[in-house]
């Protein structure tokens, strides 16, 4: 039988991914508010690459304890539709929070730029600089981060309503504590 509940370290990772992924989003505009040159525009790219990195890190470990704990039954009362959608919605989070990260990297690699993790280590780019393949792999990066706040979005919705207005304990099993 499932645990009605996360664990507390499921929980953790949860909220921790999700203000990495808000933060993550305004670090993009905080680059593109200053000007070619400014050094905040540096820093800003600066942190967004190294908070992406953190990001990955912990997608890695939240996907790792997903497959070893699992994830509480959902409620009896939702239908096979919402259960479909539910797992669906599910694995287009975790196959984004996989892509975008991975697109993130070869992005700063194609740029001819290393790796750097908060200044702890750098990666060197192991590929060759391509301009125009990264201007790609930029938009697709893009589009699929614009895409992951419609579907975070969508998440909440659902487990607001679950809470609100079916009363069940689908938003409690992931809120801190109980």
């Amino acid at each position: 039988m499932r645990s009605s509940s996360y664990t507390p370290s499921q929980k953790l990772l949860h909220w921790l991914i999700f203000l990495l992924v808000i933060g993550l989003y305004a670090l993009t505009y905080g680059e593109d508010i200053f000007p070619r040159g400014d050094p905040r525009r540096d820093t800003a790219w600066w942190l967004h690459i190294s908070f992406g990195l953190a990001l990955f890190g912990l997608v890695a470990v939240r996907v790792a304890m997903r497959l070893a704990y699992g994830a509480p039954e959902l409620p009896a009362s939702m239908s096979d539709l919402e259960r479909k959608l539910a797992r669906v919605a599910h694995l287009a989070l975790y196959l984004l929070l996989v892509a975008i990260p991975v697109l993130g990297i070869w992005l700063t690699w194609l740029r001819g730029d290393a790796l750097t993790f908060f200044g702890w280590f750098t990666v060197p780019s192991p590929v060759t600089p391509d301009r125009e393949l990264a201007h790609t792999i930029k938009e697709v990066h893009g589009v699929l981060a614009n895409i992951i706040l419609a579907v975070v979005a969508l998440h909440a919705v659902a487990a607001l309503l679950h809470h609100f207005v079916r009363k069940d304990d689908v938003l409690k099993r992931m809120l801190p504590g109980g």
